[in-house]
């Protein structure tokens, strides 16, 4: 599997520009904010969602002035979302960090976050990129239903698998998607090799989150499982598989563990057991391997280049992490 640095290639030097300009746009007359912003930007992440716009862009067209401001709209909102969902979940660590909210609290942090969605506004329209601004408040509106709808049924426990896939559309595969599409349209102004590219977004978005569903019950390479969905009484589809071909009484086990004992590490340990012994990994890497392999077969539409290269090995290199 290529490396990090070698998918970058055909981008490195629109990669470096787009660093310059993301860290403009963060820029603020407020001291506090300003103290905030350069925080986030020196914890940045691997930035892969502003890396598949541009190598989206390059497959379909032209890269443009329009691409970096895809770009930078898209990480935007990736770190809006980011900085709510640390809010949301109550997190305190982000990419072995501390978060937002751990440092500066709830109320500064959900600040930021709005602020940050705000800035991407503006950056659509100060350069009048109206179908960029569409793509990504599309996006916006499908992440917050995904989020209530997990939250929903998390109550209840009921996730069958039409509602998982759901789910993860919306909640995940949706900003990779728009990612994805913001670059194409960035490049050209074929309609069908744009929504090609957002479906192979979506379908990459997807597989991204079965495999981070995945991790959490570890491999031979990683170690120890996690089971902090099961603390967090997240369904996922390896146990929601696991659910569907238990007996009553493990059934009724299992559930019962994820509702009332989701902090007994044995017991959690037990339900992590169960799904591994039964078959829920393999139901759930099967899954994963045809959603990438539907997104590699999207991708063979378009002329083979460097950059149609680098955009697959950036697939493989997200979904076959190990962490």
């Amino acid at each position: 599997m290529a490396d990090l640095k070698s998918i970058q290639q055909p981008i490195a030097s629109e990669l470096a520009q787009f660093e310059d300009i993301f860290r403009k746009s963060l820029k603020s007359d407020v001291r506090l904010l300003d103290q905030v912003m350069y925080y986030i930007v020196k914890r940045k992440g691997k930035q892969m969602r502003p890396m598949f716009v541009m190598l989206s862009a390059k497959v379909c067209g032209n890269f443009s002035q329009s691409t970096f401001t895809a770009a930078t709209l898209i990480e935007l909102l990736h770190t809006a979302t980011l900085v709510h969902d640390d809010v949301v979940d109550d997190a305190y660590e982000r990419r072995g960090f501390f978060s937002i909210n751990a440092l500066w609290k709830n109320k500064i942090a959900v600040l930021i976050g709005d602020y940050l969605l705000a800035k991407g506004l503006l950056v659509s329209l100060d350069n009048n990129e109206f179908r960029m601004l569409k793509i990504t408040s599309d996006a916006v509106r499908e992440m917050s239903e995904g989020e209530l709808l997990q939250i929903e049924k998390a109550r209840k426990l009921d996730i069958k698998e039409d509602i998982y896939f759901e789910i993860i559309r919306k909640k995940t595969a949706t900003l990779i998607a728009s990612a994805c599409s913001a670059g194409a349209a960035s490049a050209t102004t074929d309609e069908a090799l744009i929504a090609a590219m957002r479906l192979f977004g979506e379908k990459i978005g997807i597989a991204f989150q079965i495999k981070d569903d995945l991790l959490d019950y570890g491999d031979d390479d990683i170690g120890k499982p996690t089971g902090i969905d099961i603390q967090e009484r997240k369904l996922t589809l390896p146990i929601i598989y696991s659910l569907q071909q238990a007996e009553r009484a493990d059934r009724r086990k299992i559930i019962n563990i994820i509702k009332h004992h989701n902090t007994d590490k044995e017991r959690v340990q037990w339900v992590i057991d169960y799904v591994r012994a039964n078959g829920g990994i393999a139901y759930a890497e099967k899954y994963m391997h045809q959603y990438q392999q539907e997104a590699f077969e999207l991708l063979e539409q378009f002329p083979d280049s460097p950059s149609r290269k680098a955009l697959k090995d950036l697939v493989l290199f997200t979904t076959e992490r190990k962490k």
